[in-house]
């Protein structure tokens, strides 16, 4: 479409004679024209641009200006404002369009509450503003403010655009009009005003329109991925089941009459209905006929339907069904169901809570168990892991709040969705919906719509969903006569934002300092109020971890800021004490030797001197060509105290605090992110662990023990390359054999970045290569069901820093929890998330490890009915909670040292059940059992057997306890 800039009001009926809209001659002005000149059209979709002005003909324009500004407020190019030539008037249509560019036409972002773009202005020959109206936006909301350049006329500038809320449809020759007072899209009409619909027909007689083509939705979502009408203008009827007034959605689901089972096979009775124009007339319930244009968005199949599209009728329409049973995985299954109100009642486990403080969404999967990181259950780049990559895919449905609100930066003032303290969403628990949603799509997911916009305040009456509460007071049982964990303390930094110059920082809603963003070396909390929030929820959680000995990463290296090195440490250490209302920990001081260039974060060991003693002096790897862009080693030696307080030094043992390379970034042969799951630097992430491993053996060798065990967030997954390097090393990965829980969550997927690695120098053979249970179809393990290898009898020491594992837990306090309870996100939303609590404490997920067996608890006396990992309520048998969990503990449980425990009820055969289903020394790990070898060198069978057959004839039960002190609780909370 061509238009030509008017130079007169017989130029302008040429250039609708140009148009092919043809306005006879002596046409009466139409009632409807405006005795008040205004903007009446704006149309930016057409190939020429243009904008009308609407007033009494044969009023004169002569000197006006007619013109654009940018979304940015200001003309963008001389052309973008025209003068009106002398002796321009109005015709007797009471319109005259004006040619002028319009650009950028329409955006996303905050300068108007919503969409903006464009405004289009209009200034007299006295130089009035006369109308000044945005393309899109929010109506009554912020408009684009006029800016001064060299172009933008004076009385434009300082002055806000009033959003019209409306956007040209795509498809067709349309533009955005003025009708009835109501902004909206049609076919463009330059130089004449459209007609208004004041009645549901047009005819004024309030009776259901005459019946029209009416086509089926079925027809018009078609059975393959797009509509086959796409484009077309459509007419249909259907039932109102959903509708979204406010929250960007701007617009209500409607589905076909009685539909609801599989009356369309292959096609959808349901569709979207994108109305800006009129969702706020219609309610759920309503029978609806509908008339607009096909289109796909975001691969979603809607109808645009304008405000003369929508004719309520008053005909009694059947009752729309949801569709109940199981949800499906299959594409083709889905997108038959689209549009369409559905209650599943299949299993479904909440698998991400990220985008929950940002979108107020929660991810599930279908069925039991959530999304694993293929490269922490299988080999990077194997079909395996690629197939578990596509399983996850199929699985994930997104449970929405019906709103495209991102709360981070809008609307927070409004209750997020979803977060509660006591009903919280974690990651792994199971979700019921327990009212009909409406299934759509959008931003690449599968999404359960509420009928109608859920938020905090109106959750009792529109949430659609209720989760299974998992959370636990305290981690599992492990046993053990001391314990063992890792703690990511997700930057704690007694140096504040606020004490250095030139930090940036991430603000709450009142526009706070919280955290630090940039421009200086902190990186924790902003100031002295969000330190003591941050603190207050490590100390929490710490207290409550309660292990013997805990590495500490993430902790400011105080040296940089011109302090001891340990004086955050320090900090840190007399809090924990204050709270716990004793001296019960103590710190291991910095050697004497520190690398000369160190980063700005370290590791610590904090300790409990009533349970173990420090033994010498800790060491750091100063190894600058393998650790140049990560955190060095720090190493300690400890050594347990019995009941009488004297230390063991026989059971002398070596911790090794770690924080490798991130995944983030690489640079280097080997370091670029080649997309098998191993993200970026994962060379460099080999070299550490190569250097690891000569570290450990060195600092082994200097104290003359054989238990030595490495710890901290690796970077790597359970299956990565640095991992093997540990497993060929003789290490076996202490979480991946006791637990089937993991530590970090990232992109919705689940996996162990932080791990806790035993010296296994008696076996090389029998460790898991992953976390049976996670991938697709293998048998899940109990907790505490790995063995070591030929025990160890009453009395006697283990003969590895594997076979002394009683036990180990993943506490998950900290990954499965919603981020907007972390002391970083305080004051971002009205309801107030923050409370002095573990929950969220940080990003990663403590591991805890229970280390040899008390004298007086050795194998042979009562069992206890509490597994390994100890996370059943009340101390429950795992067979309790987890059949898969009971079926391993009496097939492959088998140990004498404690590496493994069997449940309630299997005390007197978990040795048979070791020798029955073993390829390992009584861990169970053959193909039998559902577990893979350990990557690394295997022992024969004639070794697996002979070890096999030692665990049956050393005792005929293997028990898990804590250290000497009162038990954990572990119930559900």
């Amino acid at each position: 479409m061509k238009l030509s800039t008017p130079i007169s009001s017989c130029a302008a009926l040429g250039l609708v004679a140009g148009l092919s809209l043809i306005s006879p001659a002596g046409e009466t002005v139409p009632a409807s024209a405006a005795e008040t000149a205004h903007i009446s059209e704006i149309a930016y979709t057409l190939d020429s641009d243009f904008i009308e002005v609407a007033a009494e003909p044969g009023t004169d324009l002569s000197g006006w200006t007619i013109g654009s500004v940018t979304r940015g407020g200001s003309v963008h190019a001389p052309e973008h404002a025209v003068e009106v030539p002398a002796g321009t008037t109005i015709g007797e249509s009471g319109a005259l369009a004006i040619e002028v560019p319009i650009t950028n036409s329409v955006k996303s972002g905050s300068a108007a509450d919503g969409s903006y773009g464009a405004s289009a202005f209009a200034v007299d020959d006295a130089g009035s503003l006369v109308s000044f109206d945005q393309i899109g936006g929010v109506v009554e909301g912020r408009g684009v403010t006029g800016k001064a350049n060299t172009f933008t006329p004076e009385p434009v500038v300082g002055e806000d655009a009033t959003p019209t809320g409306a956007t040209a449809e795509s498809g067709g020759e349309n533009s955005i009009q003025l009708i009835d007072g109501r902004w909206q899209s049609a076919s463009a009409t330059p130089n004449a005003l459209p007609d208004g619909r004041s009645d549901d027909d047009g005819d004024g007689s309030g009776e259901d329109p005459a019946p029209k083509d009416v086509t089926p939705i079925a027809d018009i979502q078609g059975t393959g991925d797009e509509s086959p009408l796409v484009g077309e203008t459509v007419t249909t009827r259907g039932v109102v089941t959903a509708s979204y007034p406010t929250g960007g959605l701007n617009g209500y689901y409607v589905q076909t009459p009685g539909t609801g089972g599989d009356e369309t096979p292959g096609a959808s009775d349901g569709i979207f209905v994108y109305s800006p124009d009129t969702v706020g007339e219609v309610n759920i319930g309503d029978h609806v006929e509908l008339s607009g244009s096909v289109s796909e968005h975001y691969g979603q199949t809607q109808i645009n339907v304008p405000a003369s599209g929508l004719h309520p009728l008053q005909e009694p329409a059947e009752a729309v069904k949801p569709v109940d049973g199981e949800f499906p995985t299959d594409p083709a299954e889905r997108e038959a169901l689209e549009g369409m109100l559905v209650q599943p009642t299949s299993e479904l486990t909440v698998a991400d809570t990220y985008n929950t403080n940002k979108y107020g969404e929660v991810l599930l999967a279908t069925g039991d168990g959530t999304l694993p990181q293929p490269t922490d259950v299988a080999r990077p780049g194997s079909e395996k892991a690629k197939a578990l990559d596509e399983e996850n895919l199929a699985r994930e449905v997104a449970l929405d709040d019906g709103s495209t609100v991102n709360f981070l930066e809008k609307d927070q003032d409004v209750p997020l969705p979803y977060v509660s303290h006591d009903q919280p969403v974690r990651v792994g628990a199971q979700a019921t919906i327990t009212s009909p949603v409406v299934l759509g799509f959008g931003h690449e997911k599968w999404r359960f719509q509420p009928t109608t916009r859920l938020t905090g305040d109106n959750a009792a009456a529109v949430q659609p969903a209720n989760f299974e509460n998992t959370r636990t007071r305290a981690p599992g049982q492990v046993g053990g006569q001391v314990s063992l964990a890792s703690f990511n303390v997700l930057n704690y930094f007694t140096t504040l934002g606020t004490d250095l110059p030139g930090c940036t920082f991430y603000t709450d809603r009142d526009g706070n300092p919280v955290t630090v963003r940039g421009g200086c070396d902190a990186r924790g909390a902003a100031n002295e109020e969000s330190f003591e929030r941050q603190e207050a929820k490590i100390v929490a959680a710490i207290n409550s971890l309660d292990a013997s000995v805990v590495s500490l990463m993430e902790i400011e290296n105080s040296a940089h800021f011109g302090q001891d090195r340990d004086a955050a440490l320090e900090q840190l250490v007399s809090s924990l004490n204050e709270a716990a209302g004793t001296q019960k920990w103590a710190f291991a001081p910095s050697p004497t030797d520190v690398p000369s260039d160190e980063d700005v974060i370290r590791s610590a060991f904090i300790y409990q001197p009533a349970e173990v003693a420090v033994e010498g002096q800790s060491t750091i790897h100063d190894d600058e060509d393998a650790f140049s862009n990560a955190r060095e080693p720090l190493a300690q030696a400890f050594a347990p105290k019995d009941a009488r307080g004297e230390v063991e030094t026989e059971k002398t043992f070596i911790a090794i605090a770690n924080h490798f390379k991130s995944k983030g970034s690489g640079s280097g042969p080997g370091n670029e992110d080649t997309g098998d799951g191993q993200g970026a630097s994962n060379a460099d992430r080999v070299k550490q662990a190569k250097s690891l491993v000569d570290f450990a053996a060195e600092q082994k060798d200097a104290a003359s023990t054989d238990y030595v065990y490495l710890m901290g967030d690796f970077n790597s997954y359970t299956q990565e390359d640095p991992m093997q390097v540990f497993y060929d090393a003789g290490y076996a990965n202490v979480g991946a054999e006791h637990t089937d829980e993991s530590t970090y969550l990232y992109k919705n997927r689940v996996g162990s970045l932080d791990h806790v690695l035993a010296l296994d120098t008696a076996a090389n053979a029998g460790h898991a290569e992953g976390k049976p249970g996670h991938a697709g179809g293998e048998p899940g393990r109990a907790k505490g069901e790995a063995g070591s290898t030929a025990g160890q009898s009453a009395g006697d020491l283990p003969t590895s820093a594997f076979a002394a594992v009683t036990g180990a837990d993943v506490w998950n306090i900290n990954s499965v929890e919603a981020l907007a309870l972390e002391y970083s996100r305080h004051n971002y939303n009205a309801t107030q998330f923050y409370e002095p609590d573990q929950f969220r404490a940080s990003d990663h997920d403590p591991v805890l490890v229970g280390l040899f067996e008390p004298e007086d608890e050795a194998p042979g006396t009562d069992a206890e009915a509490d597994t390994a990992g100890g996370l059943g309520a009340n101390g429950d048998d795992a067979a309790g909670t987890d059949e898969a969990s009971a079926e391993a503990d009496a097939s492959g449980s088998s140990s004498t040292a404690g590496a493994g425990t069997a449940g309630a009820g299997t005390a007197g055969v978990a040795g048979n059940g070791g020798a029955e289903g073993s390829s390992g020394s009584g861990n169970g790990s053959s193909a039998d059992s559902g577990r893979l070898p350990r990557t690394g060198g295997e022992l024969g069978l004639p070794v697996s057997i002979a070890a096999g057959l030692l665990l049956v004839g050393a005792a005929s039960a293997a028990i898990t306890r804590r250290r000497q002190s009162e038990p954990i609780d572990s119930d559900p909370i």
